[in-house]
């Protein structure tokens, strides 16, 4: 039997909100068997892991910072807040290894993938499902580092750290201690089912063309991508790609095309997309979020594509976004074949951009999702990047919601 508990304190100062957060602690299993951790970019992670390597020693960690705050079945909780997500299993296996991302990302995600699997006694085999949370900037590579391990054969979801600002203060938290340019892993094999749904919450809006040129920066050695893919598209259909798009979306950008700027604001509901597959005739899109132009005409992304890619204009509004995690979670929890009943709680994926593109109808996107669990526990943070499994095949994209449901 899986038991899932969700925790969470909220307040300035560090200390007292572990403080707090330990008063409400009191009937928490002794020694839970995996812990999710999320909290304000503010707050001091050393003494928060300090905390649970003391409160729950030998029990696996993961997380780190989330943007803005995060969401609960209770409701939302600002940035000032901890939270954790407790899951109880006995008959279950479940490891987390964590280490830096360094100059090859895809051989460090394959290493820290073997240390999971090796620290509960799992090396070889399959896990039901992997859960990362890391860096922004080399999610690609990190997928392609696992798959070589795994392959598509299980489900790689998770998100990529946030903070409040895009100013880099995004952190990661796993057993050894919070990372800054880190990657955490956890391999998951319950006792009992566990299942996944990964979406995003737009619609095509008419225009599309394709990649001609791409500009790759490498990060580092791992030769993983090349310069016909990466995060910086140079043209579309042969023309600067900035221009392009800003024609698309009604001209929205042309004040930044000579100088170029940030434009996350300006692109949060009108997005691109590539064509990640059809099921039933139905196209399903990976979402890429434009995140500046640049002075030379380029559209630089959170997302990386390749030259030859079909990208689409796509248009999203509050409602689609508000209601989408509603479907996200029920999608999920049907995967799981249980009555709501049964569902022992959720982890929760939610893009820091659809976030900050509801607003304040951010209250109504976590009364969706506890209305989509049947009010069981769950803990959703806010996350500038996310990865899941689209069709069959894992994958890094922008601006998605995921879900990942513990039947009990």
């Amino acid at each position: 039997m899986t038991l899932v508990q969700v925790h969470s304190a909220s307040g300035s100062d560090t200390p007292a909100v572990i403080k707090i957060l330990a008063g409400e602690l009191t009937d928490a299993p002794a020694s839970p068997h995996l812990i999710f951790a999320f909290y304000g970019a503010e707050h001091d992670d050393a003494a928060i892991h300090t905390y649970l390597t003391e409160r729950f020693p030998g029990t696996p960690v993961i997380g780190g910072t989330s943007s803005g705050g995060f969401m609960t079945h209770r409701g939302i909780c600002d940035e000032h807040s901890i939270g954790l997500l407790l899951v109880d299993d006995a008959d279950g296996d479940y490891g987390v290894a964590s280490g830096r991302l360094g100059a090859d990302p895809a051989r460090s995600a394959e290493a820290i993938l073997q240390a999971a699997l090796s620290g509960c006694g799992c090396s070889g085999e399959l896990p039901e499902l992997i859960w990362v949370y890391q860096a922004p900037g080399n999610e690609e590579a990190v997928i392609e580092g696992l798959r070589r391990v795994v392959g598509d054969r299980c489900p790689i979801v998770g998100g990529s750290s946030a903070d409040n600002d895009v100013s880099g203060n995004w952190r990661q938290l796993g057993p050894d201690g919070p990372l800054r340019d880190g990657l955490v892993i956890a391999v998951l094999f319950p006792s009992t089912t566990v299942d996944c749904a990964f979406q995003g919450g737009y619609e095509p809006a008419g225009p599309s063309g394709i990649v001609t040129g791409v500009a790759y920066h490498a990060a580092g050695q791992s030769g993983v991508v090349t310069s016909a893919s990466g995060r910086e598209i140079l043209t579309i259909d042969g023309e600067p790609a900035a221009a392009v798009y800003n024609g698309w979306i009604g001209g929205r950008l042309s004040c930044k095309l000579s100088e170029g700027g940030t434009i996350l604001a300006e692109t949060t509901m009108c997005p691109l997309a590539v064509d990640a597959g059809r099921v039933d005739g139905v196209t399903n899109f990976l979402l890429v979020h434009p995140e500046s132009v640049q002075p030379n005409g380029a559209l630089t992304t959170f997302c990386a594509v390749e030259v030859g890619d079909r990208v689409y204009a796509m248009k999203g509004d509050r409602s689609r976004l508000i209601d989408r995690a509603d479907r996200v979670v029920q999608q999920a929890t049907r995967a799981l074949g249980v009555s709501s009943s049964r569902i022992a709680g959720a982890l929760v994926i939610y893009c820091a951009g659809c976030k900050m593109a509801v607003g304040g109808d951010i209250a109504e996107v976590a009364a969706a999702v506890a209305h989509g669990l049947g009010d069981a526990p769950f803990i959703g943070c806010f996350t500038f990047g996310e990865q899941g499994q689209l069709l069959d095949r894992n994958v890094h994209g922008n601006l998605m919601i995921s879900a990942v449901a513990f039947g009990c």
